[in-house]
């Protein structure tokens, strides 16, 4: 499992490109790529996945600092890695796009277990539905990105991880 040199640096460009991509799209309001690249990454890397990933959490951490939001981005980019992974041989654009959105949409609902550890489950239900309208804009864009773009950029990822293997 132990990356080459140049998987090791293209892991590392990845999940700085995927940290570079969300802050680019910072203005739009839930709106991100991150999403999108944790998708590609888990079809074409497989376990490998996990370091372009963790890659990109660690550069939330230092450029956002710690707080509780942060045990969640340690779990939630797996899960959607996972049903990736396990999606991998689907060709389909509108399936990816599904995946994503649902994740979005879910996203918040994902959340909740740190939240409900934190102030119980009243504070995790109000946080949840709190952000309903957020995770409604996060499926949507999620799901728009997705169809248009998954299946480019999983070529020309897998096109770069091809080279870094030779």
């Amino acid at each position: 499992m132990k990356p080459t040199l140049r998987q090791t640096v293209l892991f590392g460009m990845l999940g700085a490109i995927t940290f570079a991509a969300k802050v680019a799209m910072a203005g739009l309001y839930n709106i991100e790529p991150v999403s999108l690249f944790v998708m590609v990454f888990a079809t074409v890397f497989g376990l490998k996945a996990l370091y372009p990933i963790y890659v990109y959490v660690l550069m939330e951490f230092l450029f956002y600092g710690l707080n509780t939001w942060c045990i969640n981005y340690l779990y939630i980019w797996l899960i959607l890695a996972i049903f990736a992974y396990l999606m991998r041989k689907n060709q389909h654009p509108v399936l990816w796009a599904v995946l994503s959105g649902a994740f979005g949409l879910l996203f918040g609902l994902m959340c909740t277990p740190v939240y409900w550890v934190i102030g119980g489950a009243e504070y995790a239900l109000s946080w949840w539905v709190a952000g309903l309208f957020a995770d409604i804009l996060h499926c949507a864009g999620n799901f728009v990105i997705a169809l248009l773009l998954f299946v480019p950029l999983r070529s020309l990822v897998a096109k770069l991880y091809a080279n870094a293997i030779k």
